[in-house]
């Protein structure tokens, strides 16, 4: 019995981990994070685009205080430098966040 409990207590957390969620902040690259002014690229959107195109970077989020890789590398492209709303679910172990949906912000 007890063991059981044990299964279904596990059950429920990873289900309560795999509810999608929302996020905010800006698109940029896995190598500049939040501050791209030493790669000498020209405005944000520019460097987070050459970043992922010709150093091996990847699009991520940045919300202020984190950065979390984006599972989707093909939408985000799109919004690169912008202030964005991602719907999705954050992979606490990897820091990866898997995109449901991308929504530009003001």
């Amino acid at each position: 019995m007890k063991t059981v409990l044990i299964l279904l207590a596990a059950a429920a957390m990873l289900a309560a981990n795999s509810e999608p969620k929302t996020f905010t902040g800006v698109i940029t690259d896995s190598m500049c994070g939040a501050n791209h002014t030493s790669m000498n690229m020209g405005a944000d959107p520019e460097c987070v685009k050459g970043c992922v195109r010709g150093h091996g970077a990847k699009y991520a989020l940045f919300d202020g205080k984190n950065v979390y890789k984006l599972s989707d590398q093909k939408q985000p492209e799109g919004f690169a430098g912008r202030k964005v709303r991602i719907t999705g679910v954050l992979y606490e172990k990897t820091q990866i966040l898997r995109v449901d949906r991308i929504e530009a912000q003001p």
